[in-house]
């Protein structure tokens, strides 16, 4: 099976990169990784300070953050997305046809949590943050394998995804900041529909999009999907040719894949309501993200690009998961002295790890995948290093309730936050192997 990435021919000097960053695909690759970025927050930690907001307790918050499965399970649907058309709107292609349908049901979703509000019971809000976080990961898995198709090489894939992972940052400074200041002044059920507004202005760029002809050619050669061999190449396929490929490394890689995120996923329903514990003015928190965060975003994906050229992608892995591990635990200083400096390079120091180990996963992701599954194999990874991560913050709230009698509020916070730091441990230890399974292999 092709790889989706198409071999480096040669070095590009640095004019060239500069040069590449002009072409109309990289443009769209930015609004539309705004696109991926701005749904996530708002069924995530933003959604849990609105909650927390109108007295939801730390329990429920937790528990309903589990709308965030549906990007965990998304590989198991991913299979229509890569060989099916969307009625009617799958003349503007495959990809673009999804992305377009994700994009309206996104808006509808926000609307919809906007409309009904907390006073509307959990369970309505909650039922339209699901329909949120449902569209937007079979959005993602259509943007995902549009990056990675859309590339011509594998140093092309690499500018895809730093400028897909700029715009999805960007967006998450709008979900995790300029909506926290806009909810301070208009309340957020407005804010979330200027929210749904910005979705709707994703759409141009799908429609300005092109569809990559190159996997197209591949896709239109598979046998249909409802015949018995065509549903089985969709299935079994994608799984067969990943550990055809990679043997028993990629059992290594999918376990590593699987742990890679938790410090940063672990204690994220509880961030927000920890900060309004501490007393933190959402004008304060909104400044720090749109000021420091902006500038710690775009240094720690260039950062992480840089380390990715010059130090290889496996280095940068561990680089990467070391400072999400410090980034994580140092969170748990604000127990102890609240103040601006402090929350702000507390912030800062965060933002830039995840933004380096955002990239690093996401391009050593894309590069394990087989043109003609691209979707389904990307979807298959990104979803490994979602599910546990996912399912173990649902009892964030249920960790730091249960301890607070030993340690106070604020001491099982900054307890739980240095926990969750020191889960960076195994997969590093992964790593490790990997890397030397892939020194003995040279």
């Amino acid at each position: 099976m092709t790889s989706a990435i198409a071999p480096t021919r040669r070095k590009r000097s640095a004019m060239e990169v500069l040069r590449e960053l002009r072409q109309p695909k990289v443009a769209i690759m930015l609004a539309l990784g705004f696109a991926s970025g701005l749904p996530f927050l708002l069924t995530a930690n933003t959604f849990g300070y609105w909650l927390r907001d109108d007295g939801t307790s730390l329990v429920a918050i937790g528990f309903i953050s589990w709308v965030g499965f549906a990007y965990a399970f998304k590989v198991y649907w991913s299979p229509l997305v890569d060989r099916i058309d969307v009625p009617l709107l799958g003349r503007l292609g495959r990809r673009r046809g999804w992305m377009l349908l994700c994009q309206i049901l996104v808006t509808v979703g926000l609307l919809g949590m906007a409309a009904v509000g907390t006073a509307g019971g959990l369970a309505a809000i909650g039922a339209f943050a699901l329909l949120t976080a449902f569209a937007s990961a079979t959005q993602d898995i259509a943007i995902d394998a549009w990056r990675i198709e859309s590339a011509s090489d594998a140093d092309e894939v690499g500018l895809m995804t730093s400028a897909a992972q700029v715009g999805y940052r960007i967006a998450l400074l709008v979900t995790d900041a300029l909506i926290i200041a806009a909810a301070a002044r208009v309340g957020w059920s407005m804010s979330y529909v200027g929210m749904a507004v910005l979705m709707t202005l994703c759409t141009v760029a799908t429609l300005f999009a092109s569809e990559p002809a190159r996997a197209d050619v591949v896709l239109h050669q598979k046998p249909p999907l409802w015949t018995l061999r065509g549903l089985g190449d969709a299935i079994v396929g994608p799984f067969v040719d990943f550990f055809a490929k990679h043997k028993v490394a990629g059992l290594v890689m999918l376990l590593m894949v699987a742990l890679y995120r938790l410090p940063d996923f672990i204690m994220g329903p509880m961030y927000n309501p920890y900060y309004h514990d501490l007393g933190i003015s959402k004008d304060t928190v909104a400044w720090v993200r749109g000021t420091f965060g902006l500038v710690a975003t775009f240094f720690g994906i260039a950062a992480a690009g840089i380390s990715a050229v010059r130090l290889g992608l496996l280095p940068t892995l561990v680089i990467g998961l070391v400072l999400e591990g410090l980034g994580t635990a140092a969170f748990a200083l604000l127990s102890v002295n609240a103040d601006p400096a402090v929350f702000a390079a507390v912030m800062t120091l965060d933002t830039f790890a995840q933004c380096f180990a955002g990239v690093a996963l996401v391009t050593y992701m894309s590069s394990l995948t087989s043109l003609g599954y691209t979707a389904t194999q990307y979807a298959m990874l990104s979803s490994t290093y979602a599910l546990l991560g996912k399912f173990l913050k649902g009892f964030s709230g249920i960790a730091v309730e249960t301890i607070t009698p030993t340690y106070g509020l604020l001491g099982a916070y900054a307890t739980a936050f240095v926990a969750t730091g020191l889960t960076a441990i195994p997969p590093l230890l992964l790593l490790l192997l990997l890397w030397r399974m892939q020194r003995l292999k040279g």
